[in-house]
């Protein structure tokens, strides 16, 4: 039987004693964001709220003159979860405010995931 743990504190755990081993395996339809563990054998289910991305600052300076509107972030995230989910590292998280952040080093974008919900399934 699966055990089942609602709470952040334990991706937290998990990210700070071995950051190396969680990575991103995929994303829902319903906007769960699923990361496992390599080393400890589970898998976090994140219910995301709301996506933000940030191009990296040399993107920025770069498409200083596109007056031409940019996707959402969510859609950016999907588009980088299919295609370069080897490349999406989670690099930031509050339990506080409910907040991970993941970057992505092949299009070198950061994602802000509001989350609504954690569950970690051993």
């Amino acid at each position: 039987m699966t055990q089942v743990i609602r709470s952040g504190a334990f991706l937290q755990q998990c990210w700070s004693v071995h950051p190396l081993c969680v990575s991103v395996k995929r994303m829902t339809d319903e906007r769960v964001v699923v990361l496992s563990c390599s080393s400890c054998k589970s898998a976090h289910y994140l219910t995301v709220a709301t996506v933000s991305s940030k191009a990296s600052s040399a993107q920025q300076i770069a498409g200083n003159d596109s007056l031409q509107e940019e996707p959402s972030g969510e859609e950016f995230f999907k588009a980088c979860v299919s295609t370069h989910r080897a490349s999406l590292t989670l690099r930031e998280m509050d339990v506080f405010q409910d907040l991970v952040r993941l970057r992505c080093a092949d299009c070198r974008r950061q994602y802000e995931l509001s989350i609504a919900a954690f569950e970690t399934r051993y």
